[in-house]
């Protein structure tokens, strides 16, 4: 926490709150737009999806939904992928981390090199839903690192994000220099 404080009051880290996904995704897009001058030097720590799937707002009930009406139908709409926009146009040099949420574990590290081809970012943190809060593997073009929260760590309150953040503070160092 303190150096979340820390980082926060000497400008290096930008929390973007956001309620709604078409609120997300135009704060994304400004923020991109604006930080890209900035190049190499810019991490995009990108939010974890809640869900592939929404209803947008237009769609949504306007009064509460009668359950004397029977059974109920929702057709949702895929979330749009952002990722694509944000590394070819927003923000090109940028270091790009994004997540990869699964149920099975036999198709995480595929699911997460696919995306990493597919939207040409650094960075995939792959997870399992079972484990999330305590073991992940960062994936990357060349390499796949896991990361996990021994019982003592556990025990101590310590959080997976503590060693997903410090890992990462190096690898964007390092992409850096290699820029």
């Amino acid at each position: 926490l303190r150096e979340y404080q820390r980082a926060t009051e000497a400008g290096a880290l930008l929390a973007i709150e956001f309620t709604g996904l078409a609120e997300y995704l135009a704060l994304l897009r400004a923020a991109a737009r604006a930080l890209a001058p900035l190049g190499s030097s810019v991490m995009f720590y990108l939010a974890a999806a809640v869900s592939d799937f929404y209803i947008p707002v237009s769609e949504m009930p306007e009064h509460k939904i009668q359950s004397s009406e029977g059974p109920l139908q929702i057709t949702m709409k895929m979330v749009p992928k952002m990722l694509s926009p944000l590394v070819r146009d927003w923000a090109p040099e940028a270091f790009v981390i994004s997540f990869k949420l699964e149920t099975d574990p036999q198709i995480l590290l595929d699911k997460s090199r696919q995306a990493l081809e597919k939207y040409r970012h650094q960075v995939v943190v792959a997870n399992v839903l079972e484990s999330r809060r305590t073991s992940v593997i960062i994936v990357t073009r060349d390499s796949q690192t896991p990361l996990s929260l021994s019982n003592e760590e556990i025990a101590q309150g310590m959080e997976i994000e503590e060693k997903i953040v410090s890992y990462l503070q190096g690898q964007h160092t390092a992409f850096i220099e290699r820029k």
